[in-house]
């Protein structure tokens, strides 16, 4: 009886052990879940395993390849084709519509276990709509300075590329820390008009300009204003005697460029608007434009360094973001690097 006793612990006790380990090795490809917060600062609870997925803007795009995860994109944002030569092979993947209006029966037909989109675009029908699909929506922005490391380790986790993310993190907090360490030098904060890709729209709080401005160590004009992209007067932007602008453009793509003039075309048209020869920045020609593959999103951190060598040059005269930007694109996005991504600097002043 005894020992029959000591058998049978013995076989439960053997029993349990093996059915603690199948769920510990089994659970998170069967039946797992993972609770997120996503942008919007909602928890949002995620079945697990994710194996493909539906990537409906540029900024998501890059990141997964940035993870190394491309086998795991199931389907693309149809603008996708206007940039074929910088996202090769992913420009080839099924097309769900536009990034703002997404066709919501072509990505039910590809059945990706998770769809990413932005924050606020579009808008919640896509939630409503997946659901009945029994497709996951995941909000990441992936293009503020300040959330982005969090967003792909979040993206790692949630893919099983947590060594991936973390080597792009590491390196981008590097970067951003040396950066800061030298601003932190000086108390001067020169004033910056940052300008959206239309005309007369600044960069206001909350937006991602406005972020990238600070983290260069300037004092935006528009900080104190209601809205992330609020609409200005010309003579609002030439009362407060802006020392530096940059303006964001879209010039079809940077990375296809082989001359800067579309840049210099939209930073001479700033340089000539009525009046303007008056704010120092023109009078100086410290105008800068930049094109919107740096500006915010992964590759904010090459904008920034563009505008502290604009907003900063002597704290930064050895600074080269052509060799940062050739950098991540070599290292985390596999791709060679050329093209053009801002206007050429002026000597002289105005005009």
């Amino acid at each position: 009886m005894y020992a029959h006793g000591v058998t049978s612990r013995t076989f439960w006790i053997g029993w349990l052990a093996v059915a603690l380990f199948l769920n510990l090795w089994i659970a998170p490809a069967f039946g797992a879940s993972v609770l997120i917060e996503d942008a919007l600062g909602r928890k949002v609870r995620l079945s697990l395993p994710i194996q493909t997925v539906v990537a409906l803007n540029s900024d998501i795009l890059e990141i997964l390849r940035t993870l190394k995860a491309e086998d795991c994109v199931a389907g693309v944002f149809s603008e996708v084709v206007r940039e074929h030569e910088f996202w090769g092979d992913l420009a080839q993947r099924p097309k769900v519509g536009s990034w703002r209006e997404p066709n919501m029966e072509t990505i039910a037909a590809l059945k990706p276990d998770l769809v990413i989109a932005y924050s606020r675009n579009p808008g919640p029908l896509l939630e409503r709509k997946m659901a009945l699909f029994g497709i996951q929506v995941l909000r990441l922005d992936f293009y503020k300075v300040d959330t982005l490391e969090r967003e792909v380790r979040v993206m790692g986790r949630l893919l099983n590329r947590e060594k991936e993310a973390a080597r792009f993190c590491d390196w981008y907090r590097r970067h951003l820390g040396v950066f800061r360490v030298k601003i932190a030098r000086t108390l001067r904060r020169p004033a910056v008009y940052i300008e959206s890709y239309t005309d007369y729209h600044a960069a206001g709080p909350g937006s991602g300009g406005d972020e990238m401005c600070v983290r260069a160590g300037g004092n935006n004009i528009a900080a104190g204003l209601s809205i992330p992209y609020p609409r200005v007067t010309p003579e609002w932007v030439l009362s407060r005697n802006p020392e530096v602008i940059i303006k964001a453009a879209a010039h079809g793509n940077g990375y296809t460029l082989r001359d800067p003039a579309p840049f210099n075309n939209c930073r001479d048209a700033i340089l000539k608007r009525p009046a303007w020869h008056h704010i120092p920045a023109v009078a100086s020609g410290n105008v800068h434009v930049m094109d919107s593959a740096i500006w915010t999103g992964p590759r904010a951190i090459i904008g920034i360094a563009h505008m502290l060598r604009w907003i900063h040059p002597n704290l930064f005269p050895d600074l080269n973001p052509e060799a940062l930007h050739k950098e991540y694109l070599e290292t985390f996005q596999g791709i060679a690097y050329h093209g053009v991504f801002v206007s050429d600097n002026i000597q002289g002043g105005g005009r």
